[in-house]
């Protein structure tokens, strides 16, 4: 490891990481003795089961909502799904539309030994094991051939709602520079308990999150990469109430970058932190098998609580999520932890003090690809203003060694920008990294300085409230509200009633095959 440029104790950063991983360890212990109605319909995909039944119902709903009434989740879908086929010979296909239709019940399907049923279904488990390793080769040979942009990458949204005007917008933004493009996911989606069907020409703040709009974006951008010469990674949300799901459906369609945080849909979207941990767990097993890079919510904490106040908090969960996800077999170079430029313009020395907190995140975080978020708290109508924001938040990341650099709009707090605005941003951002490129080889900090001690003070305060979350615990940390300034109930929220203890005969063959076979 490089010397810190901050002086910092590395001792006490890995007291952090020790403190972090005994809280995530107590979280995980709980996590492996449950599903949820979301795990076993992302199992429901992996076995091959698609499409929706006369109502418009996903197929993997019918059947996980079937098991579910007759008080038979525990033993879990493949179970039955793979009892069902020995019984029957037919596919999982099949035997899902024979659900949907009223003609097989699973539970009164004689049940065959388990010896007998727990391989029966390893054609088709190795079928779409295939399908998730042929997507990640093709990345990676775009990489080798037409090779990506520079890091920070350029990160930009699309948002129209209509997947086909995403479309077109994404392709501008990647001719403009773009190298990371995030089609923005519909209000409220977050909270739908299951995934809608096909492509989508309608939403509200965003675009509905489908297996078909993932297909159609990113074979947009595969063509569009090969015309520019620079290969365009994709970015959509595997977070709220479908985590595992979504993760999956991104996977077989080849996703490079997805937001993925419990601690996120706990905090703003008011879901149970029992279900969201426990889907968790699985959407990042998926993530890290496919080559995905999660990206995590931290950033939000400072729009609720006070960024120079509540800076510790962020590096704290940060350090928890990348305990978290070490357990899921996510590697660190897959981590887009985040953090965000949000103290207010007007503070004195606030630009120091986010320079100490973007260079911490990158020293204590050397392999991960960061994530680093713009101003959007205390963006105004004052559109110059505002481009001037972006642009110190812009040095503040190439200084730094960003990886992943979500671009601010002048227009933020107007509109969804259009893609003048957008190219606006892109050239901001390009002409401050070109300009600005070794800065951070170049420049030291002052022992004693503004910039050392913020970094100090917030190392001592992350480490005194990961001591205080190992003896509370997380979920009663987060009843306390500890981050965000936002209190949510441990047997409250939304989707409590989807989460369901293991049974003896529970299987899921995912978990250790994506783990180890990476």
């Amino acid at each position: 490891m490089k010397k810190s440029k901050l002086g910092l104790d590395f001792q006490k950063v890995d007291k952090a990481r020790s403190l972090a991983r005994s809280i995530a360890d107590d979280v995980q212990s709980f996590v492996e003795s449950y599903t949820t109605v979301a795990v076993e319909r992302t199992l429901c995909r992996l076995l091959g089961i698609d499409g929706v039944d006369e109502n418009g119902v996903p197929l993997p709903n019918v059947v996980v909502d079937e098991l579910k009434a007759n008080g038979a989740l525990s033993e879990g879908v493949v179970f039955y799904i793979s009892n069902a086929v020995a019984a029957t010979g037919r596919t999982p296909q099949q035997i899902a539309e024979a659900v949907a239709d009223g003609t097989l019940d699973l539970t009164k399907v004689k049940t065959n030994p388990k010896s007998e049923i727990e391989n029966i279904l390893q054609p088709i488990i190795d079928q779409s094991i295939e399908r998730i390793r042929a997507h990640r080769a093709r990345r990676e040979n775009y990489l080798a051939t037409i090779g990506e942009g520079q890091k920070p990458y350029l990160y930009v949204i699309v948002a129209t709602g209509n997947i086909y005007e995403d479309v077109v917008q994404a392709e501008a933004a990647a001719r403009q520079g773009a190298d990371i493009i995030a089609v923005i996911r519909t209000t409220g989606q977050s909270l739908l308990d299951y995934v809608p069907y096909g492509a989508t020409t309608e939403g509200f703040g965003g675009t509905y999150a489908t297996q078909e709009n993932f297909r159609i974006m990113r074979s947009a951008l595969d063509k569009v990469g090969e015309e520019v010469g620079r290969y365009i990674r994709l970015c959509n949300y595997c977070s709220g109430l479908c985590m595992p799901e979504i993760a999956i459906m991104g996977a077989f369609e080849g996703l490079d970058v997805m937001l993925n945080d419990a601690l996120y849909g706990i905090l703003f979207r008011d879901i149970n932190m029992q279900r969201t941990m426990i889907d968790q767990y699985f959407s990042r097993i998926i993530n890290g098998f496919a080559g995905i890079i999660i990206n995590t919510g931290e950033d939000n904490y400072l729009t609720t609580a006070d960024a120079v106040e509540a800076a510790h908090t962020v590096l704290a969960s940060d350090i928890i999520n990348e305990q978290l996800a070490l357990l899921s077999g996510l590697p660190e170079e897959q981590m887009g932890l985040g953090h965000a430029f949000e103290m207010d313009p007007m503070l004195e020395n606030g630009f120091l003090m986010e320079l100490a907190q973007a260079q911490m995140a990158r020293e204590i975080f050397p392999k991960a690809p960061l994530k680093y978020m713009p101003p959007t708290k205390f963006m105004t109508g004052n559109i110059f203003r505002g481009h001037l924001q972006d642009a110190l938040f812009n040095m503040v990341g190439i200084w730094t060694g960003q990886g992943i650099q979500l671009l601010g709009m002048p227009t933020e707090a107007i509109h969804t920008p259009f893609m003048s605005d957008r190219y606006l941003s892109i050239e901001n951002a390009k002409y401050i990294f070109n300009n600005m490129k070794s800065i951070g080889d170049e420049m030291e900090f002052k022992e004693g300085g503004i910039v050392r001690k913020r970094a100090a003070e917030v190392l001592d305060k992350t480490v005194n409230l990961l001591e205080q979350l190992v003896n509370e615990g997380l979920f009663n940390a987060l009843e306390k509200g500890i981050f965000a300034d936002v209190k949510r109930p441990k047997n409250g929220g939304k989707g409590l009633d989807g989460v369901c203890r293991k049974g003896d005969n529970y299987m899921n063959p995912f978990v250790e095959l994506m783990k180890g076979r990476r």
